[in-house]
């Protein structure tokens, strides 16, 4: 394979060939081992201006659930099913085009950039979404949204693994998950006096621009990936933003670090077909079947139909989609507890094993065997469970295991790929639910459900490696190796 030629520049560090780099993995091998963990003060400031695309992410996906119906009075389109689901539907088709190019974004203008872009389009679509006088304006809108909010969560998970010290790495991917519940939580909050105020939802769409502002803003001081611009030949800029992430002793065992597997990767871009045969393929699927079996087991359908079951156990709907947000946030705190500490192969199995014992309940509710108050309980335990057990794991690990076990040359499109599919599966489970609810009843679909979670428990089982407290490096060579 040919050797990694960078561009030379005027800076006395910057790093132009072989005999530069070995010297630098002779300095990481005698001293760089014996400087301890860097400061993770360091990089939280920049992680922290990341995750609000998470609360964008999540904010989005609740922001019409309070509003939906004030809206469709406002807008002319009250009592059509069709119309409403369009509202909420089109926000998913955005973002799955804007995930399908998320990759080939964060590849070739950068992740700050791409975080950048990614807040354009959910200031302009949120901004027509709140002044449109039509069906038309609002569905344009929530679009726009939409491929904002496909083109974040694929970058953020790449930005949290590239720029995160490797033993807090865990801990900060947890915060993608928090910000996305908190942004539920907001929008679930802002939206309730929607049915009592004229207009207010306009208010909700307006207040979601703020954070978008204030992410393509604070983007413009915060760090670029190192990985991204030592792949772009930017060697001297790549220790400067180590620096600040970093701290200034860690700096050249980082970059000894990612020399050691740069020095052999080819430098030609990245085709999609690479990602499906040959030397990557293992890691792709592993990746994707995660982000199948994430969405086939079923949580979707339980955030869909969770105020329905609350509704016939006499809990109103704002303090029902409140009880799931806060089961939801609950879980992602414990998450960010423990994911550096348990690792995330033991959360996944954890998280994929309680959301199958949930869906069991779920099934011994719909049974004979239930009385009517008893199938309640244990439909409402059975939904919090569910979401709690989702979000120790299932829900915040596989974007950024998949980030860490990527090699550096695909890491931006495989994941792009993955959460295409991540994306496809929402859309059908959420579009198939509630006929086959109707088709084969409830025992069975959930049984189908608990099935998929069984699944993924074996699945993980037998692929998912540990990635706690590795480098991203370490991570590669384990996986690629022959």
């Amino acid at each position: 394979m040919r050797e990694r030629q960078y561009k030379r520049t005027a800076s006395k560090d910057h790093l132009t060939g072989l005999d530069r780099e070995e010297s630098i993995v002779r300095f990481h091998n005698v001293a760089g081992k014996e400087s301890g963990n860097p400061s993770w003060s360091l990089s939280l400031p920049h992680i922290l201006v990341a995750t609000v695309s998470s609360f964008l992410f999540g904010y989005h996906l609740g922001v019409v659930n309070e509003t939906l119906e004030s809206i469709s009075l406002d807008l002319g389109f009250n009592g059509s099913t069709l119309a409403e689901g369009l509202v909420v539907s089109t926000c998913l088709g955005g973002a799955f085009v804007g995930s399908l190019f998320s990759g080939w974004i964060a590849d070739g203008i950068g992740r700050r950039r791409a975080f950048q872009l990614c807040a354009l389009p959910m200031i302009i679509g949120a901004s027509m979404s709140a002044t449109t006088r039509s069906l038309e304006g609002m569905l344009l809108g929530r679009f726009l949204v939409g491929t904002g909010m496909g083109i974040g969560p694929p970058v953020v998970s790449l930005y949290v693994a590239e720029v995160s010290p490797s033993f807090v790495r865990g801990t900060y991917g947890s915060f993608t998950q928090i910000a996305t519940c908190i942004g539920l939580i907001g929008a679930l909050l802002i939206g309730i006096p929607a049915k009592e105020i004229d207009g207010w939802w306009r208010v909700c769409f307006w207040v979601s621009a703020f954070p978008a502002a204030i992410l393509a803003f604070f983007m413009e001081f915060s760090a670029e990936s190192p990985h991204w611009l030592l792949k772009k030949g930017r060697a001297a800029d790549a220790e400067a933003e180590f620096e600040k992430l970093l701290g200034g002793l860690h700096v050249k065992s980082a970059i000894a670090e990612l020399l050691k597997l740069e020095r052999g990767e080819e430098i030609d871009a990245v085709k999609l077909s690479d990602l499906f045969c040959g030397h990557y393929f293992r890691v792709v699927f592993i990746g994707s079947s995660l982000f199948a079996l994430q969405q086939l087991s079923g949580i979707n359908a339980v955030f869909y139909f969770s105020s329905t079951v609350f509704k016939g156990a006499g809990v109103p709907s704002d303090l029902a989609n409140m009880c799931v947000g806060i089961a939801n946030l609950s879980g992602s705190i414990i998450a960010m507890i423990l994911m550096d500490k348990l690792g995330r192969r033991v959360l996944l199995l954890v998280s994929f094993s309680g959301m199958a014992a949930s869906m069991g309940l779920q099934v011994t509710a719909a049974s004979s065997f239930a009385s009517e108050s008893g199938a309640l309980y244990l439909s409402v335990g059975g939904m919090l469970l569910c979401v709690l057990t989702f979000s120790l794991g299932a829900g915040p690990v596989p974007g950024l295991l998949l980030a860490e076990i990527f090699p550096s040359r695909i890491r931006a499109k495989a994941m792009a790929v993955c959460m295409a599919v991540h994306w496809v599966i929402n859309f059908f489970v959420g579009l198939l639910f509630l006929r086959l609810l109707e088709q084969i009843g409830p025992q069975i679909l959930y049984t189908i459900f608990a099935s998929f979670c069984l699944i993924a428990v074996a699945f993980v089982k037998k692929n998912v490696v540990e990635t706690k407290g590795k480098s991203l490096q370490e991570i590669e060579v384990a996986l690629l190796a022959p």
